[in-house]
């Protein structure tokens, strides 16, 4: 497994195991497949593990995997999906939420907490029939004023060794949130062919995804990549609802699929290596639920990035 630098994080390994698959947040599993599946990639080399509360049963797996013992050199993280509340409750949630991942993972401390609800401009109004606003984002100015003082207080109180942001819509306010001091450790950002969230977006704009990681590289933030395979449209078939924007994308991705058979290459393996090669992502967070899917991932992460002959031929579809 190559190794990669992950901001002030330092040395991790190219692919971080996300803990969506494995939490059964989508997709056909078992607790038994979790709990193979972590084991198997930290065999492989996977040295960091990326879990939230809200990946349903993904903590209480790492808890149970592992039994509060980490391999040597194994780090986790997780994250908290704030919103946006009163200024003095932030560090009490973000307490409270840390506390019992950390129950459920049976450790003392995470190497990083994330803030997963996205950072919005103040003023920003969400399309009609989205989420309330203050329930799916955080405003810019409390991110500023109470959301970096309390990830900071965390660090000096032990229990984080870092902090991060989720970057996945609203790239100009992300962008902000990078380039002014303190920054976070790391940015999750998109990381596909196809620039693509998905369901995720519903802002109505643009993502911008390479913007929010050359505005990572620039100011020294370890980039995380995700969702190379966009939640499956990026694969040969897909488990979603057919009316669903990652169906929307599976559709719109035809013509790459195409190329790959042209290629004689499995699709989900080439979304990796092309993944891999994106410029800027220091480790590539997979959302696998199995040891076969793993493998797939890792089987791509030994073959490396694509050529820039391959590169350019998927970029020259139009799919960004």
């Amino acid at each position: 497994m190559k190794l990669n630098t992950l901001g002030p994080v330092g040395s991790v390994s190219r692919l971080t195991l996300g803990g969506g698959g494995i939490g059964q947040v989508w997709g056909l599993t078992s607790q038994e497949d979790a709990v193979a599946t972590l084991r198997h990639a930290v065999d492989s080399g996977i040295d960091l593990i990326d879990a939230a509360p809200g990946y349903k049963i993904c903590e209480a797996m790492i808890g149970r995997a592992f039994e509060g013992r980490l391999p040597h050199g194994v780090r986790v993280t997780t994250k908290h999906g704030l919103g946006t509340v009163p200024a003095a409750e932030v560090y009490p949630r973000l307490r409270v939420s840390l506390e019992a991942s950390l129950k459920a993972m049976r450790l003392e401390r995470v190497d990083m907490l994330l803030l997963h609800s996205e950072i919005r401009p103040d003023d920003f109004e969400y399309p009609a029939g989205q989420p309330p606003r203050d329930e799916r984002s955080t405003s810019l100015s409390l991110y500023r004023e109470a959301v970096r003082p309390a990830f900071a207080r965390l660090v000096a109180e032990g229990l984080i060794g870092h902090w991060g942001i989720t970057g996945i819509n609203h790239a100009a306010a992300t962008i902000d949130a990078l380039s002014a001091g303190p920054r976070p450790a790391a940015v999750q950002a998109i990381a596909n062919l196809l620039d693509s969230p998905g369901e995720m977006n519903g802002t109505g704009l643009a993502p911008r995804p390479r913007s929010v990681i050359a505005a990572a590289q620039a100011n020294g933030v370890g980039v995380m990549g995700v969702r190379a395979v966009q939640a499956g449209a990026l694969t040969a078939g897909l488990d979603r609802a057919d009316t669903s924007p990652t169906a929307e994308d599976f559709r719109r991705a035809a013509p790459w699929r195409a190329l790959c058979a042209q290629w004689g290459e499995d699709p989900a393996i080439v979304a990796h290596r092309y993944a891999l090669g994106i410029e800027g992502v220091d480790t590539l967070v997979l959302g696998v639920k199995n040891v076969a899917e793993l493998d797939q991932a890792l089987a791509a992460e030994r073959q490396g990035p694509l050529d820039a002959e391959q590169m350019a031929a998927i970029d020259a579809l139009g799919l960004r």
